[in-house]
């Protein structure tokens, strides 16, 4: 009997490192064409992945991809969910965690909706998409409304936002929506 779970137990975890590996070629093959271009620190450079708009500081940032898609911002600590057809995206401020990842574009891979978060705070609407360093990142609310700053001594890849941002992040990003991270 002992055999027979531990052949099992093998299969599940290969087919889960197989569908893992399928999620990030998906996630890889959908990036930007120039995301793994160096980067050009000029000036000018810099202009172009600016805000559309500078004087917007809520405007979708530029080469943030296309479709329907959560685009996440680690320089202004803010998130767009973007949809077809919108006039503009809904936009809302986050705080982030300890563990940033690394800007590319990603995949929700999993959700929870209730946990204990790695802070010890009881959260809502887990919506997971990275790991970095063994981190999971993911955005998420706390059950008492609160985003305060996360102890820097501790390890945290929970993004922070308002129960009702918190809701409609978890009613948007179902398992496959597509996560763009810019810098």
């Amino acid at each position: 009997m002992a055999r027979s779970s531990t052949g099992f137990v093998t299969a599940l975890t290969a087919g889960a490192l197989a569908v893992v590996g399928f999620l990030a070629y998906q996630a890889s093959a959908s990036a930007p064409a120039d995301l793994a271009k160096p980067k050009d620190t000029s000036p000018s450079a810099t202009a172009s992945t600016a805000p559309k708009h500078k004087s917007d500081p809520k405007a979708l940032p530029a080469q943030s991809g296309k479709g329907e898609r959560v685009v996440y911002s680690l320089g202004e600590d803010r998130v767009w969910l973007v949809t077809p057809g919108a006039k503009a995206p809904r936009t809302y401020e986050v705080t982030p965690g300890t563990v940033d990842p690394a800007p590319g574009s990603y995949t929700v891979t999993s959700r929870s909706g209730t946990i204990t978060g790695t802070d010890g705070v009881a959260i809502e609407h887990v919506v997971r998409f990275a790991t970095t360093d063994g981190v999971a990142i993911g955005f998420s609310a706390a059950v008492d409304g609160s985003t305060p700053k996360p102890d820097p001594s501790k390890q945290t890849g929970g993004i922070r936002e308002s129960r009702a941002n918190g809701t409609l992040m978890w009613e948007f990003a179902t398992i496959g929506r597509k996560v763009v991270v810019v810098p």
